[in-house]
């Protein structure tokens, strides 16, 4: 291994040799790189070399370049080249090789390759690069779209890139993103030599014998890729994506009509084919543009959401389905959300949003997000009883949903419109037990608000009792605070002591009330020590905290401290897995008064 090694440094010496005699590197900067080289060789050399070794030798290697660079630039000297960058950017290549060909899986080493000869102009080497990693990973379409690029941009070989993503198609036929990729490739090219054209025949050039193509000028290849992935990929949204990239390119008036009468003959099932056929209708004719006022602009926007509302209702008529209503309430909501001046385009706008609203309630199709902003726009408006109704509508149209409930059930007690009681044993009857806790909780706030302590106390017994954990043991909680905010110490003690048996607890429940006994005037340490016990009876296991405070709450004016030890070798009894360590730990930065 040894005279491996020595045999690769040797093999450095002439271009460090001209480093030094250009003045890019001095003799010790020189000394530095062999030392540093000798190591990196030695580890590539061992019988298990890992993965980061190689990254570790090809970063230092182009650490040099990037430097060797720089350092051209500031003496502008820029000779022998071939002496010095070349043999470098030679030897990334090969350790590049090695790497790739030892963990041929991992993906972003091949790409740090590609990355590396793209920089460095060894486009010589990319095709080969990229034609071994797509025998590793033919199964990736978009290493296949990154190497036919490539071949367009670096390479300007259209008829590599196409070939390219002909053959990719026969690993993943009917690929999305490998069809609108090829197809803007296509264009690509086309414009290319549509440009070509117009500047050679601009300069009057002769061009002899060579003649650029009809059908690739007429994008007629854009064409028959655009058939042959809409054979294989009946879809609206996927042919309107296909018809956006077409209309970058302003020479495909022709495939772009193609592309519309197909959307409009085939997919007219398809919410999404009307939802793009109506937003169509927003483009500016250069109408807009020549009108003075803003009121006669603001009339010509108003014209053309009216045609657009003309589509949707067209739509609705064909396929009275939810996503076609909610394209429909989405595009009226967007277009009342754009600012203006004109307040009768303000006002149209919000009509026009209001009266697809209900049409999409009376039809049961109105989706459940929709509703909130019904009632919001309502309420500001002032029409207070038509938010009420709505917020009692989506309670019954989405019984069952947690969210909806929520909303209605905020929304009309604000409102006090209807008898809230009945409401929240609706509600609760309704949703599922293991999603209800903010039901309980906004039960609570509106009794705390409306309804005597009785009232309220008899809503927090209901909830300890629920078989759902989260609800109990929040609501044990809160029925503690509220005894102590309500009843003072003696309350919330009768409380405490009635619930401290009913499982499930949370640890919140049991610290909660001993910041209450700590707050008393006269604190008693048999109750605290009741309590540590208690809580640490449930969360002594698993918390090691929880002893912490217990053995300071001893140390303290109120404690025993020869109490401490017993704590001490409790909590090393009780304390399972990786809470041993860290009570240990935390322990001793406790008693060097770190903690």
């Amino acid at each position: 291994m040894a005279e491996i090694v020595q045999q690769r440094v040797e093999d450095r010496i002439p271009e460090l040799e001209q480093l030094e005699r250009v003045g890019l590197f001095t003799k010790k900067e020189v000394k530095a790189i062999i030392k540093r080289v000798t190591s990196l060789e030695y580890k590539l050399r061992r019988r298990i070399v890992n993965k980061e070794n190689f990254v570790q030798y090809i970063q230092y290697e182009i650490n040099i370049l990037e430097l060797v660079k720089k350092r051209r630039a500031h003496i502008h000297y820029h000779f022998k080249r071939e002496d010095i960058e070349y043999p470098i950017i030679h030897r990334i290549n090969s350790v590049f090789i090695r790497a790739t060909s030892k963990w041929k899986d991992d993906v972003q080493l091949w790409l740090s390759h590609v990355a590396f000869c793209k920089k460095w102009a060894t486009r010589g080497q990319l095709s080969k690069l990229f034609s071994s990693m797509l025998a590793i990973h033919a199964d990736k379409p978009s290493l296949w779209i990154i190497a036919a690029k490539s071949e367009l941009e670096e390479r300007n070989s259209s008829e590599s890139a196409r070939h390219l993503f002909l053959r990719a198609l026969r690993f993943h036929p009917g690929n999305k993103k490998l069809y609108q990729e090829y197809l803007r490739m296509e264009l690509l090219h086309c414009e290319k030599l549509r440009k070509q054209r117009a500047e050679l025949e601009q300069a009057k050039i002769d061009i002899g014998e060579y003649e650029f193509s009809a059908e690739i000028l007429d994008g007629k290849l854009a064409m028959v890729v655009y058939k042959d992935a809409t054979d294989k990929n009946k879809d609206a949204e996927f042919v309107i994506s296909l018809l956006n990239i077409t209309s970058i390119f302003n020479f495909t008036k022709d495939l772009q009509k193609l592309i519309l009468q197909d959307l409009q003959t085939n997919f007219l099932e398809d919410s999404v084919t009307w939802d793009f056929l109506a937003k169509k209708e927003l483009e500016a004719s250069g109408v807009e543009e020549k009108l003075r006022t803003a009121k006669d602009r603001a009339l010509e926007v108003d014209r053309r959401e009216m045609e657009c509302c003309r589509v949707y209702d067209k739509g609705i008529e064909n396929i009275n389905t939810e996503p076609m209503w909610t394209c429909y309430v989405t595009f009226c909501m967007e277009r009342v959300k754009r600012k203006t001046n004109v307040q009768e385009l303000k006002d149209k706008r919000l009509e026009r949003l209001l009266g697809v609203l209900q049409r999409a309630h009376d039809s049961s199709f109105l989706k459940e997000n929709y509703y909130k902003n019904w009632v919001q726009i309502l309420l500001s408006s002032g029409d207070v009883e038509g938010a009420a109704i709505k917020a009692m509508a989506v309670t019954q149209r989405y019984s069952q949903s947690v969210s909806a409930w929520t909303m209605g059930l905020q929304t009309l007690i604000q409102l006090e419109k209807v008898d809230s009681r009945q409401l929240f044993q609706d509600a609760l009857r309704h949703i599922d037990p293991k999603e209800s806790l903010p039901v309980w909780q906004l039960q609570v706030q509106w009794s705390l608000a409306n309804q005597n302590p009785e009232e309220t106390e008899a809503i927090f017994k209901r909830g300890v009792l629920s078989t759902v954990a989260s609800v109990a043991m929040e609501m044990k909680e809160s029925y503690v605070a509220w005894s102590y905010a309500t009843g003072g110490y003696k309350k919330v003690r009768k409380t405490f002591t009635s619930l401290q048996e009913n499982r499930p607890l949370s640890k919140h429940f049991f610290t909660n009330m001993i910041k209450i006994e700590k707050e008393q005037e006269c604190p008693t340490m048999n109750n605290l020590r009741n309590l540590y016990e208690r809580v640490l009876e449930e969360f002594g296991s698993s918390d090691e905290d929880l002893w912490l405070e217990y053995i300071q709450e001893e140390m303290g004016p109120l404690g025993q401290p020869q109490n401490c030890g017993k704590i001490h070798w409790r909590a090393m009894k009780f304390l399972e897995g990786d809470s041993v360590e860290q009570f240990i730990s935390k322990y001793t930065l406790m008693q060097t008064g770190h903690l």
